[in-house]
């Protein structure tokens, strides 16, 4: 076969695997719209995915063990993110308010030695309720996703001579430690919380499905989810500081 045979065969084979996993990339744009504000499109972050899949295609190497949808999610996932970044939505009221939440929640679990309650950190910030539930929600639609938050690492997002430049043993425990760290974190976070992490993040369910799970209401699953997340942030100070 010479080398032109050789392109278009290489070139028809990946046509084929983009073809085939299109529903991967509609179905994860759609889980993650559901936490973003109604300015970022999903036809925006299904485009952004289709590059990511047809890197995914051409990079993908059938040796490493995993499996070639498990590659692709992560490769896909990771473009959809490269894309909500370049928009550079989140005002900066968002990052203020996150930091603030996150403060709080430090402080009265620092005063009581346990997990804190919505309503005492509401406290904490001088605010009712229904107004720190307005802004936990905020804070979350409005949060730049990281990839951490996925459920899988930045190094798995570069391939070959990329990820050479960054495979230094100093690098890989630090890495190491973190994801340690945020297990372990994660274990102590309140059981409805840490529930709510991993539907959303391992089953991938949306909002809604976790809500029938629960029996609670679509609003009020996002307010748990914005909880744990904003406890994690407290708890992972050291790390998130740095």
């Amino acid at each position: 076969m010479n080398k032109v045979a050789a392109y278009t065969s290489e070139a028809r084979q990946q046509q084929q695997i983009v073809d085939s996993h299109t529903n991967l990339v509609k179905r994860i744009a759609h889980h993650m719209i559901a936490r973003l504000p109604a300015s970022v499109q999903v036809d925006d972050l299904i485009q952004a995915g289709m590059i990511g899949l047809l890197e995914a295609a051409k990079n993908f190497d059938h040796g490493k063990g995993a499996s070639f949808e498990t590659f692709a999610g992560i490769r896909i996932r990771g473009a959809m993110l490269d894309e909500i970044r370049r928009g550079d939505w989140a005002p900066r009221s968002v990052h203020r308010n996150s930091r603030m939440i996150a403060d709080a929640v430090r402080q009265v679990e620092n005063e009581t030695g346990r997990d804190a309650r919505d309503q005492e950190v509401a406290e904490k910030l001088g605010m009712g309720l229904e107004e720190y539930h307005h802004i936990l929600n905020d804070v979350t639609s409005g949060r730049m996703i990281g990839i951490e938050d996925l459920g899988v690492s930045e190094d798995v997002l570069v391939s070959g001579a990329q990820s050479a430049e960054h495979d230094e043993p100093f690098a890989d425990i630090e890495k190491n430690a973190f994801q340690h760290a945020l297990v372990e974190a994660i274990k102590t976070l309140p059981e409805r919380e840490a529930l709510v992490l991993s539907l959303y993040y391992d089953e991938e369910l949306n909002l809604k499905e976790i809500g029938q799970i629960l029996d609670v209401s679509e609003s009020r699953v996002s307010q748990i989810h914005s909880q744990a997340m904003v406890r994690l942030k407290s708890r992972m100070r050291t790390w998130t500081d740095e």
